[in-house]
């Protein structure tokens, strides 16, 4: 017990005396510098401890991950390309990468229109505040969580037996025969990405109400004024107005696709072709131990996010040119 209080006092009282001690060394050095110099060093003194913690947990990991993609399973021996083969290649890749592309598509569309839909109907009601608290409250559980409250929902048992999934029971109490939710293909996938809109929707809801709050009452009066209904509004100015809130939460909701992971291994483990590029990843590295192939896999990802990144920041900065 005394170690451990020694080692609390340590975070507790060590950690911000180094970082007072940081400042006032950084202080003292630049007070010495010219005076033409010191507003050109001091910022980047300041956040030199960020800019280490950032290149040793980031870019190192990164790089390091790219050279072993080059290496055999072992990481003893040069490979070259081989490993991009298998992950580019393979039926099993090829399939994880089809269902990351239905992800893609579906969960990113889905998501995002349907959090559009809740926000317009939401907005300025009497009962908003409940509503959109009920609508957000499913981003307050992890993935797993929500992957094995929803394993459950979906859970099958033959005609005649007991059904304990609720959705079985629900349609078996109408006389229809129960269905393999998480096995019956390919709708299977559909299902797995209606847990993450389920999840998302919420997300998606809270930012673009936010900016639908942000659109004037007088530009809105100025359309009712000249003949324009509530459709005409929507899709003429308010989406139009929302177009950067809409960008913004997309791309978020593309990222989440494109690393698709706990759902899909909670609930089918990439079983019945529901396999994706993440879990595709995690099966390499630590069930085959082929971590040559799990690197190449994980930079094949890599890349599929970097333009979608670039694209969100060159967007931040014309917001922020236009500002």
């Amino acid at each position: 017990m005394s170690d451990r209080l020694i080692q609390a006092a340590i975070v507790l009282l060590g950690v911000p005396a180094a970082l007072v001690g940081y400042i006032a060394l950084v202080e003292w050095f630049v007070q010495r510098l010219p005076d033409k110099q010191q507003p050109r060093v001091r910022p980047w003194l300041w956040i030199g401890p960020a800019l280490a913690l950032l290149a040793f947990f980031l870019v190192y990991p990164t790089l390091n991950t790219i050279y072993l993609s080059f290496l055999n399973a072992k990481s003893t021996n040069f490979v070259g390309l081989d490993n991009y083969a298998y992950a580019l290649t393979t039926s099993d890749s090829l399939n994880a990468m089809r269902n990351n592309l239905l992800w893609l598509v579906f969960f990113t569309g889905v998501t995002v229109a349907l959090g559009l839909l809740i926000a317009v109907l939401t907005d300025r009601v009497p009962y908003e505040s409940v509503a959109k608290a009920l609508i957000f409250l499913p981003m307050a559980i992890s993935s797993v969580a929500a992957g094995v409250i929803w394993k459950f929902m979906y859970d099958y048992r033959p005609a005649g037996q007991p059904q304990t999934g609720t959705l079985n029971a629900i349609v078996g109490s109408v006389g229809v025969t129960p269905q393999p939710w998480l096995i019956q293909q390919p709708w299977n996938n559909g299902w797995l990405i209606f847990v993450g809109v389920w999840m998302m929707a919420g997300f998606a809801m809270v930012i673009l109400s936010a900016g639908l709050k942000g659109i004037s009452d007088e530009v809105l009066e100025a359309a009712r004024v000249d003949g324009a209904n509530e459709w005409n509004l929507f899709w003429s100015i308010k989406v139009p107005m929302l177009s950067s809130t809409i960008a913004v939460v997309a791309t978020t909701i593309v990222i989440a696709a494109l690393k698709t992971f706990d759902i899909v291994y909670v609930m089918t483990n990439g079983n019945y072709n529901t396999d994706v590029v993440a879990r595709r990843m995690y099966t390499e590295l630590f069930n085959t131990r082929n971590y040559g192939r799990a690197s190449a896999i994980a930079v094949v990802l890599l890349v599929a996010i970097i333009p979608i990144m670039i694209i969100n920041i060159r967007r931040f900065q014309e917001q922020e040119a236009i500002r």
